[in-house]
């Protein structure tokens, strides 16, 4: 029998890797890449590193080299953040990302280097958040933020796989919408005008557009055409509060819109506007202009925070109205169009959600009859 025939230094099988106790903790295997260089890969078992090292010797083969050296996933995430994230989504995506890095990635899974990480490094970080309190959105977010990274890492050559896209994330729950009855947008709407709220306007034009509360308060008058019986408003910004200040950036969907004004919503906007110039007048000198549909009375950017705390919440109180967030009202609007048999898809436009299932899977859970009838139309049939 002939001799089997030597591998060449650095191209054998994996081996294993021991503790201090003597205790195989991992396998590890080499491989020479196409630039010469000898470079390893690692697995928990013997099998996972077999294939990890199959896998590289083909990319190498192929010219291919997936090196990230002794970048840690903390090192990683930094860079990611400042080069792939920031200054290219909008600035309160941005600060969520950091956020989940800062906060829960990075303390738990920062020092593991980015190409030793796993799946069970990935489930692990989502067991460990459950276990701690953590609502399962609040895992999503973490998923999304992981894989999102690690695709970035794979799309830039620094590793093979991502390996967040064999993990699965617990299904977040619906998150919970209490739109106001019909009565209750009335009462809302008469008490505002009862006790002469400034922004009464603001609350009609929420009921009536399911505009959200960045989106109107960013609003200027260049965008609003109240010429005729109905008007239109031209949705083309939102107002955020960010860590470095308010800023005026896309709509949440990228992109705006156009919306038709009802009657009532176009005469509350022309009366709002006179009430406006009144204050305008008033404030003299002090009045700083910039166009905004609903500012200050000295016409800076409302605060969202303002808003909810000195005037909305208040109004519920003085109305006897159950407690609501301003984005309630737009739930108002989408579930009163549904239920009066709106199609979905005009709703859709109207919220400017980016896909319909959007707006079916917030809103068909809670519209009597949105199962289309289909257990009559089955009895008729047969």
């Amino acid at each position: 029998m002939g001799k089997a025939k030597s591998r060449a230094n650095g191209d054998g099988d994996v081996y294993p890797r021991k503790n201090k106790a003597g205790e195989i903790t991992s396998y590890r295997g080499a491989y020479f890449g196409p630039d010469g260089k000898r470079r390893y890969v690692s697995g928990k078992t013997k099998t996972e590193a077999r294939n990890a090292l199959a896998k590289a010797r083909s990319d190498a083969a192929g010219g291919i080299v997936y090196d990230a050296g002794t970048t840690t996933l903390n090192t990683y995430l930094d860079q990611w953040l400042e080069d792939s994230v920031k200054n290219v989504v909008r600035q309160t995506t941005y600060e969520r990302y950091e956020t989940l890095c800062r906060v829960h990635i990075k303390p738990a899974l920062g020092r593991v280097k980015l190409k030793s990480l796993t799946p069970d490094h990935v489930r692990k970080l989502y067991r460990d958040k459950l276990a701690s309190g953590f609502s399962s959105r609040t895992v999503n977010y973490l998923h999304v933020t992981i894989h999102k990274a690690l695709g970035q890492a794979v799309s830039d050559g620094i590793i093979g796989r991502n390996v967040a896209r064999g993990v699965k994330s617990p299904r977040p729950g619906k998150a919970e919408i209490k739109p106001l009855s019909s009565d209750q947008a009335k009462t809302l709407v008469k008490t505002a005008k009862d006790i002469d709220d400034r922004y009464q306007a603001l609350y009609l034009v929420a009921l009536h557009t399911g505009m959200r509360s960045g989106e109107m308060l960013a609003l200027r008058w260049d965008d609003v055409d109240l010429n005729g019986e109905k008007g239109s408003v031209q949705v083309r910004r939102t107002l955020s509060e960010t860590r470095i200040g308010r800023l005026y950036e896309l709509p949440k969907s990228g992109k705006g819109r156009s919306i038709k004004l009802s009657k009532k919503a176009t005469d509350a906007l022309k009366s709002h506007k006179r009430r406006q110039a009144e204050e305008r007048l008033a404030a003299g000198t002090l009045w700083k202009d910039q166009d905004l549909v609903f500012p200050t009375t000295v016409g800076t950017p409302t605060s969202a925070t303002n808003l909810l705390g000195r005037h909305f919440k208040p109004l519920l109180k003085e109305a006897e109205l159950p407690n609501a967030r301003l984005h309630d009202l737009r739930h108002t609007c989408a579930t009163v169009l549904l239920i009066a048999g709106k199609h979905p898809k005009y709703v859709q436009e109207l919220l400017g959600h980016a896909s319909i299932s959007i707006t079916l899977d917030t809103y068909s859970h809670i519209i009597e009859g949105m199962d289309g009838g289909l257990g009559d139309a089955m009895d008729e049939a047969l």
